[in-house]
């Protein structure tokens, strides 16, 4: 159900639109008050070479002088100033026009940007969050050249040059704290540095929440049958993964691109290409009207920062959630009997990893120097 717009957007909006037509009309009035003014002026040389004109008929002329010399002089001096006036008001006009189309290309610019976020925050989202949105909402709204979230890249590329090495990555789970801490630095910027000292097995662990995060898996909704009916045809899953929206297409290419990688590092991080798939298929390919499995499901909790309880009497902030006391923020991930892995899906996932580069070939390959 949609929410209910918020009077607060509802009067930022008002008083936006409000403000930038007076701007407009300000601006349009300003144009006409400069031509006004120098029309008016103008008009007062007329008027007053005019009455030199009736003054030069009326008196005698001087000895030396003829009315027909003043007349000459009048009218050149007349047409001098007539001339610079006409020019200025040109110019007033000129800039008056710039005036109004300057503001109006800050309305059109701001209105649009508004819009866009009184419809994000409807749908319950930030303006600038990168969690729980639809992937091509963030790479739109980056604008970056690329076709694959910052954050991924900034994930990716962290983790190559960390080597790749450490054991379980991918696997174990990341401390809690740090993890929300990632969140909210991507939320306010998607193309922030990750800070010196970090995890690998963090970063690795953010790059799960993120996929587990977004409404709609990579493979999409509309594929997930389709692709396990492939499973491990190579021919089958590149010809079903070209009707891939772009940047789905793109980020599946990347990602899977940087799992082959970890799988090549197996002996050392002991995580093979099976072990990975196994792991990301309930992040990439899920069915829709699927509740979440226990790995999404518990990946998205982590995601959310506990509820705070404040005393008011003592002035200090307790959390009922994540105390150390209590819960081991390191702890493995519950696992539901009664929710079996998708097999089928598994196999499309290693399959992708393990023969990536055949599957991919209408990608520019993701490489990493």
């Amino acid at each position: 159900m949609p929410l209910v717009e918020s009077p607060q957007w509802r009067q930022k909006a008002t008083d936006f639109f409000s403000s930038s037509s007076f701007k407009l009309k300000q601006a349009g009035q300003s144009a006409g008050d400069n031509i006004a003014d120098v029309a008016g002026k103008v008009g007062s040389v007329v008027k007053s070479r005019w009455a030199i004109f009736q003054d030069a008929r009326q008196r005698p002329p001087p000895p030396g002088d003829t009315v027909q010399e003043r007349f000459i002089s009048a009218a050149a001096n007349t047409g001098v100033i007539l001339r610079k006036g006409i020019s200025e008001t040109k110019e007033k006009v000129a800039v008056g026009k710039v005036k109004v189309e300057e503001a109006a290309k800050k309305t059109a610019d701001k209105s649009k940007t508004i819009l866009n976020n009184i419809e994000r925050w409807q749908k319950g989202v930030a303006s600038t969050d990168v969690f729980g949105v639809p992937i091509e909402a963030t790479v739109q709204r980056e604008q970056s050249g690329k076709a694959v979230p910052l954050m991924l890249v900034r994930c990716a590329d962290y983790l190559v040059i960390s080597g790749l090495s450490n054991e379980n990555l991918f696997r174990s789970e990341g401390d809690r704290k740090v993890l929300q801490q990632l969140v909210s630095l991507y939320n306010e910027d998607s193309g922030a540095s990750l800070p010196d000292g970090v995890s690998p097995i963090d970063v690795a662990a953010l790059i799960k929440c993120y996929l587990a995060s977004i409404p709609e898996p990579l493979t999409t909704f509309a594929l997930y049958d389709e692709l396990r009916e492939a499973r491990v045809s190579i021919d089958d899953l590149k010809n079903i993964l070209k009707k891939l929206p772009n940047v789905n297409y793109m980020t599946l290419e990347f990602v899977t691109a940087l799992l082959l990688r970890v799988s090549r590092k197996s002996a050392l991080n002991k995580m093979d290409s099976r072990t990975l798939a196994v792991e990301f298929t309930p992040l990439i390919m899920w069915q829709q009207g699927d509740s979440g499995t226990d790995l999404r499901n518990h990946l998205r909790f982590t995601l959310k920062p506990p509820p705070k309880i404040v005393d008011t009497t003592s002035n200090t902030t307790s959390w009922d959630l994540l105390d150390e006391d209590e819960v081991d923020a390191s702890s493995q991930i519950p696992l539901d009997d009664a929710s079996p892995p998708d097999y089928s899906a598994i196999e499309v996932i290693q399959c992708l990893i393990e023969h990536h580069n055949p599957i991919f070939t209408d990608a520019n390959e993701t490489v990493w120097r």
